[in-house]
């Protein structure tokens, strides 16, 4: 079982801002959520980011934004087997303005990422929900697609990933333009069967 309860910090969530521009070791900018102690679910802790941590991904296909991600590496953890895991949290926006996106939870390995399309996730609008978001992360390609990989000539399958996904999160897909506004998380879980 991971949770994420955010008692003591922000538990390694960041976002991702991409910048292809930048030559030296990659594009790739993570930058921490802000914690907040109270104010969570139940009175508990949450984390947060804006459009100022998050930007577009041009090269997932279709365009993504990564406003909410954890790698394990970062805390020591390797990769886990999330087959059939059944994953929980509450996502709030406030003043967060989708512009036509929905939010997909998404699973990665090195060189290739998976959204779960078919389970579009819930943000409750200024207050915190009275359930999570649930769902169980099937190994049925049919029920994800294929965002991004870094050698197209060789496919790593869903199962191969979810097997050993080694970061997870949240996705921002389908805005006609860049989400703005502040996307929340807070009691989030995932149980590993």
């Amino acid at each position: 079982m991971i949770k994420n309860n955010f008692d003591m910090g922000p538990d390694g969530w960041c976002s991702y801002d991409y910048h292809w521009s930048i030559v030296a070791k990659g594009p790739n900018i993570f930058i921490l959520t802000t914690w907040e102690r109270t104010g969570g679910v139940d009175g508990g802790g949450y984390v947060w980011a804006d459009e100022s941590r998050w930007s577009a991904d041009t090269p997932e296909s279709p365009v993504s934004i990564l406003p909410m991600l954890n790698y394990r590496g970062w805390s020591g953890e390797g990769p886990i087997d999330l087959r059939e895991a059944r994953v929980s949290a509450y996502l709030r926006g406030d003043g967060l303005q989708l512009n036509g996106a929905r939010c997909y939870f998404w699973v990665n390995k090195p060189g290739v990422r998976w959204h779960m399309s078919s389970n579009p996730l819930t943000i409750s609008e200024d207050e915190w929900a009275s359930d999570p978001n649930t769902i169980t992360l099937q190994n049925d390609e049919a029920q994800w697609y294929r965002s991004w990989t870094n050698d197209p000539a060789k496919v790593t399958p869903l199962d191969d990933v979810l097997a050993n996904a080694t970061s997870y999160g949240f996705s921002f897909v389908g805005f006609g333009q860049e989400p703005r506004g502040k996307l929340s998380l807070s009691k989030f879980a995932i149980a590993v069967p």
